[in-house]
């Protein structure tokens, strides 16, 4: 993490730090990584002293052009029409598509310690007349933006072609319309039934002034134009567009040779990925960024992001696996290492500044935040399915004093996120019944070695006290003991406590299965499961 405060170090000056997102659907969790690097740069500069303005932006009046969340009776309507002017599909009283999907994205960000200064809607803009000097200045040198493309990227355009999407004053398209002759006024109009594959435009053509909203940029001049307008020091984006001749060098380009600006300072990051391939909403891949941030809490979710520099690529994927708590226990494990306390593994560079910026409070102590008490996921993941288990009073007996308040506090947060992940992510494995009332009629199958390892921890088992009782450590480390002196390896050992209390071969971590069972009746679950079978 010391990257951001080596690029805060490298800047002088106030700086205006820029994202935006073009809401083409549900935006999945991945989409999250940018909104919490902008933060982490921007807490970097404000902590050196330096005036800075965090912009958040959202490119509504592109066009629609992923049919997957639109009803059938809608695709031919609403294809190439500006997202901005796409009814919500899901008719809940927000002004538009844009405004629905980009909307659930953006209100994950203030629960995320995530505030802009400023959000902005290209569909407001537009209108306003602010964007208008750029689409003038990008007209009248449009053989320059045709050169800039075809050296930069490749991409050929007819002489002809002006870098501007007219909205078909017909059928309210942008995606299918082509605009040539500029005259200093008025551009000549197109749209087109066939200009791309994926919308059908309605056959119109005339003139028009493209000012006041009624056009705007393509992307690479609109994203260039957003940093003059804005006046944007930095703008970190996605691997994708950061790709040589990509979105990024056509703007950088375009910015420069067209309208006279050096383009703000870059730093790509990748991607956050599902079995190797990048999450993508209209493949079907990633959870969606509030699905996901209602069951992992907001410093877990920003530590997902900000433990890892941005230019190495995420594997994440909570749908059936242990991701969320294995989340959790790294977190654990660097607040630990941050407090002072000796951790297992090899740490991170820079793991304090980890734990800084995977914060909330921006201002945080962060010595008094790491050295707080939390509860393993894995430990309450238990608790919370064992009928009559006081959670909070378990969590004070470990900690040994009282909880604080805000231990209190991250205590509810964590079993809510740890009920949220039973009932929707966990895998089987982690899911239990303990057998109460009798022995579960698998533990049949023990062997006797296994049942004489099972009587032996009976004898060895860690009580504590009253006022602390045995962790899941305690009992790890008695587990581990009793097995070796029985000359029973771990496997077979962790098998017959799966099979004496919850009736199958696996399980969870079995010391904190154990430690959140009433000590007496694991005692005595292990003693008559340890009897030979008759």
């Amino acid at each position: 993490m010391d990257w951001a405060d080596e690029l805060a170090a490298s800047v002088e000056g106030p700086q205006v730090v820029n994202d935006s997102k073009t809401p083409s659907g549900t935006v999945h969790v991945g989409s999250l990584r940018g909104p919490v690097i902008l933060d982490v740069i921007t807490r970097a500069l404000r902590a050196r002293g330096l005036p800075t303005t965090l912009l958040y932006g959202v490119d509504d009046l592109d066009p629609m052009d992923a049919q997957a969340l639109l009803s059938p009776d809608a695709i031919e309507r609403e294809m190439g029409r500006p997202l901005a002017h796409v009814p919500d599909p899901h008719g809940d009283c927000h002004a538009s598509y844009a405004r629905h999907f980009a909307g659930i994205f953006i209100d994950t960000f203030d629960g995320l310690g995530i505030r802009p200064d400023r959000y902005y809607w290209m569909s407001d803009i537009y209108p306003t007349g602010q964007m208008d000097p750029f689409i003038r200045t990008a007209l009248e040198k449009a053989q320059i933006v045709r050169e800039a493309y075809k050296r930069v990227a490749n991409v050929r355009h007819p002489d002809h072609w002006l870098p501007v999407g007219v909205i078909c004053p017909e059928c309210g398209k942008v995606g299918t319309t082509i605009a040539s002759d500029w005259d200093g006024a008025t551009v000549h109009v197109e749209c087109k039934p066939d200009l791309v594959v994926w919308a059908r435009g309605c056959g119109w053509s005339g003139r028009i002034a493209p000012f006041g909203g009624a056009a705007k940029l393509p992307w690479n001049l609109e994203w260039a134009a957003q940093w003059s307008l804005f006046g944007v020091t930095i703008e970190p984006n996605g691997k994708d567009l950061a790709t040589a001749g990509g979105s990024r060098d056509r703007s950088e380009a375009i910015a420069r040779e067209v309208f006279d600006r050096e383009p703000p300072i870059n730093f790509p990051y990748e991607f956050l990925n599902i079995g190797g391939r990048k999450m993508s909403t209209s493949k079907g891949r990633g959870a969606a960024a509030h699905t996901i941030g209602s069951v992992v809490p907001p410093e877990q979710l920003r530590f997902l992001f900000v433990r890892n520099r941005p230019e190495t690529a995420l594997e994440f994927d909570p749908e059936g696996t242990d991701a969320i708590p294995r989340l959790f226990d790294e977190f654990d494990r660097i607040a630990a290492a941050t407090a002072g306390r000796e951790v297992r593994g090899e740490l991170p560079s820079g793991h304090e500044n980890i734990f800084r910026f995977s914060l909330l409070d921006a201002n945080a102590d962060i010595q008094a935040a790491a050295g707080a008490f939390r509860p393993p996921f894995g430990h309450l993941a238990l608790l919370a399915q064992i009928p009559g288990v006081d959670a909070a009073a378990k969590a004070g007996a470990e900690k040994g004093v009282p909880l604080t308040a805000a231990e209190t506090t991250e205590l509810e947060t964590r079993l809510a996120a740890v009920r949220r992940w039973l009932e929707a992510y966990a895998p089987e494995k982690a899911l239990l019944t303990i057998h109460r009332d009798a022995i579960p009629a698998e533990a049949a199958a023990l062997t006797p070695a296994q049942r004489a390892f099972l009587a032996a921890l009976a004898v060895a088992a860690p009580a504590g006290s009253a006022e602390t009782p045995a962790n899941g450590d305690a009992w790890q480390t008695a587990i581990f003991a009793v097995a070796a002196d029985h000359g029973l390896d771990a496997k077979a050992a962790f098998n017959a406590l799966y099979l004496a209390f919850i009736g199958r071969a696996s399980g969870p971590r079995a010391g904190w299965l154990l430690a959140g069972l009433d000590h007496g009746f694991v005692v005595d679950r292990l003693r008559a499961a340890g009897v030979p079978a008759a």
